[in-house]
């Protein structure tokens, strides 16, 4: 019984393979700044909650 070889890779799989690879480098990068304490908010985070705090706020003053 011989083995054939692997078929090359479509052009749609090596371009999901170089998506897959650069992902995961985005990923160790964001954990590697993290450790060296470089972490910082996502900006919608920051968004929600200034509208939760505005909007409790005026909560508290029309429903007062």
């Amino acid at each position: 019984m011989t083995t054939s070889p692997r078929p090359e890779p479509t052009e749609s799989g090596r371009q999901r393979q170089n998506w897959v690879e650069r992902r995961r480098e985005k990923i160790r990068a964001e954990i590697e700044r993290n450790r060296r304490g470089e972490y910082t908010v996502p900006t919608w985070v920051l968004a929600l909650a200034l509208v939760l705090i505005v909007g409790g706020w005026l909560a508290l003053i029309f429903l007062a």
